[in-house]
């Protein structure tokens, strides 16, 4: 087992110093303090000793450690927090339950007879004092504000949302401030209320309100009138059922090598004699017109086909 040991908490950069060990087995369920006491050792036997040497008593072992996020709850939602990367290293602890192989340990200055008993004993303070404060103390109740205060008042100031958070994906923002998105917790958590007010410890009424929302709910709010049939479509569009017949027999007759121009030219000139031909012009509407337009239109095409059918029996 191998262990790299760095000094390098001095501002003077020529103090600085490493230190790399091959562990005898013995040591590896030994203390950790072992360690500490060898690298200062060898410190001080070196020239660096003799400009600055290095007292144990005055240091601890501290260890780089991958970071790790926990989840805590703010108010109804989860949010993720980074764990500080740096962990102390307890001078009664056993080295191979600590320590990996290969590790990078520092040397840190500050108190370094630090027991993993006396680690448990301020974590159990801290705990204490932490549930003493939020028994003594209520939360917020407004949207996106987590601030806690005495229960009776007196009562902060506060920024808040009136609409409930939306988790859609990777995005992540209140519904009330849509143009304001984030993408992880710690810049979701960073978003400001849209409304400022005063805290209250009263529940807000959410009988008709999800404490988030979802896709789902983003789908229905976006969704658009429903889907009509083509039929209905056409009856919807401006001069009533005529307009689509119309452009229905607009393409027709393009696709039977008849010009735009001409079939427009056509509808127009019926257009116009029907609205010189109509005593009360101002009182016809457009959908009125073009089932004129229509009409005229279907029964001088019929006369047409007719002349022909007239013609091919001429013919044979």
């Amino acid at each position: 087992m191998k262990v790299f040991l760095y000094y390098e908490d001095n501002e003077i950069s020529t103090l600085h110093k490493t230190l790399k060990i091959t562990l005898p087995k013995s040591w590896k369920s030994g203390p950790t303090s072992r360690l500490l006491k060898q690298f200062v050792e060898s410190y001080n036997a070196s020239s660096l000793g003799d400009i600055q040497p290095l007292n144990e008593e005055e240091l601890h072992l501290a260890m780089m450690t991958t970071t790790t996020t926990t989840t805590t709850t703010i108010g109804s939602m989860n949010v993720d927090k980074k764990d500080d990367p740096i962990k102390m290293i307890p001078s009664d602890a056993i080295i191979e339950t600590i320590i990996p192989d290969r590790a990078n340990v520092f040397i840190r200055h500050g108190e370094w007879s630090i027991t993993v008993e006396r680690i448990e004993l301020e974590k159990k303070k801290e705990t204490e004092k932490a549930l003493e404060y939020k028994a003594s103390t209520v939360k917020c109740t407004h949207l996106g504000c987590n601030t806690r205060f005495p229960k009776g008042g007196p009562y902060p100031p506060c920024r808040y949302h009136i609409a409930p958070p939306v988790f859609h994906e990777t995005a992540k923002f209140w519904s009330c401030c849509p143009d304001k998105k984030a993408y992880d917790w710690n810049d979701f958590e960073t978003i400001q209320g849209c409304q400022t007010g005063v805290c209250t410890e009263v529940k807000q009424d959410e009988t008709d309100q999800k404490q988030f929302l979802g896709g789902s709910d983003l789908r229905e709010k976006t969704q658009g009138a429903q889907l009509k049939s083509i039929d209905d479509f056409n009856k919807a569009q401006v001069g009533g059922e005529a307009a689509p017949v119309l452009d229905r027999l607009e393409r027709v007759m393009i696709d039977l090598g008849i010009e735009k121009e001409l079939y427009d030219q056509v509808v127009n000139g019926i257009k116009q004699q029907k609205l010189k031909s109509n005593t009360t012009t101002s009182t016809v509407g457009e959908a009125e017109l073009l089932e004129e337009v229509k009409s005229t239109l279907g029964s001088q095409l019929k006369s047409a086909m007719k002349a022909i059918a007239v013609e091919q029996l001429r013919i044979s």
